[in-house]
C-alpha cells in the first residue's frame, strides 16, 4: 500500500495540510474530493514523493521515505506515477509525443524503448501519426493520454491523477476515466483527486473528502 500518515505540509510558513492521513491500494481507484485551494494538489504531490512534508511519513510498500524529489531513493520514485492537471504545462513542446512517452525509460536499449513505447501506445490508443507530431498538433485529450502512457512507462505500482481531466470535455473525460480504470483492474493503485463529486462517484471504488482528513476536524467529527 501507498500511505501517508500525520503529514503536515504546506508552502513557507503557510500550512496547507495538517496531520493528514491517506490509503492508496493495490488494484482499487481512492477518490480525492475537495474545492479548489483546499490542499488536494499538495496531498497528491506529498503522496507522490514530489513536494516536501514538514512532518509525517508516506511509506511505499511498507517502506518509509525519507526526502523528496530527487533527494527520495529512485527505487521508490519509480513505485510512482503521476498525471497532471495541464497535459501541456507537463510536457515539453520541442518533444514529440514519441519523446514524451519514451521520457522516463531513460538508458534503457533503444530496441526496448521502441517496443515500450509502441505497447503504450496501443494501450492508450495512439496511433503512429499521432506519436510523431509535436503538442501544439494534438488535441488536449490526445496530449493527455501521452501523459498518462508516459507516466505507467515504467510499470509503476501506485498512479496518482491530480485533476488529470479537469481541462478535457466530457468525452475525452470519459475515456481518460476508463484507461485508468483499465490499470486499477490490472493491479495498479489510483489517487484520483477532483473537485467533481459526481465524476469521482462515478469513477472511484471509494471517495474520500479532504476535509475529512485533516487532524482538527476529526477531531471535531469525534467530539
Amino acid at each position: 500500500m501507498l500511505t501517508a500518515t500525520g503529514v503536515v505540509a504546506g508552502y513557507g510558513e503557510h500550512t496547507v495540510l495538517r496531520s493528514v492521513d491517506l490509503t492508496v491500494t493495490p488494484g482499487r481507484i481512492t477518490g480525492l474530493q475537495g474545492p479548489s485551494g483546499s490542499g488536494k494538489s499538495t496531498l497528491a504531490r506529498v503522496v507522490a514523493l514530489l513536494h516536501p512534508r514538514t512532518a509525517g511519513t508516506v511509506t511505499v510498500d511498507g517502506r518509509s521515505v525519507t526526502g523528496s524529489g530527487y533527494l527520495a531513493p529512485a527505487e521508490l520514485r519509480r513505485r510512482i506515477g503521476m498525471v497532471f492537471q495541464s497535459p501541456r504545462a507537463a510536457t515539453d513542446p520541442r518533444w514529440t509525443l514519441r519523446q514524451v512517452i519514451a521520457e522516463p525509460l531513460g538508458a534503457a536499449r533503444r530496441s526496448a524503448t521502441r517496443q515500450r513505447v509502441a505497447e503504450l501506445a496501443e494501450q492508450f490508443q495512439l496511433t503512429d501519426d499521432l506519436l510523431d507530431r509535436y503538442p501544439h498538433q494534438v488535441s488536449d485529450g490526445q496530449l493527455q493520454r501521452a501523459c498518462l502512457a508516459r507516466a505507467v512507462a515504467l510499470r509503476p505500482a501506485y498512479l496518482v491523477c491530480d485533476e488529470a481531466t479537469a481541462m478535457l470535455d466530457p468525452s475525452t473525460t470519459a475515456t481518460i476515466a476508463q484507461l485508468v480504470r483499465g490499470l486499477a483492474d490490472a493491479g495498479t493503485g489510483v489517487l484520483a483527486v477532483s473537485h467533481d463529486r459526481a465524476l469521482l462517484t462515478a469513477w472511484a471504488d471509494h471517495v474520500l473528502d479532504l476535509h475529512d482528513l485533516h487532524a482538527d476536524a476529526r477531531t471535531s467529527w469525534e467530539s
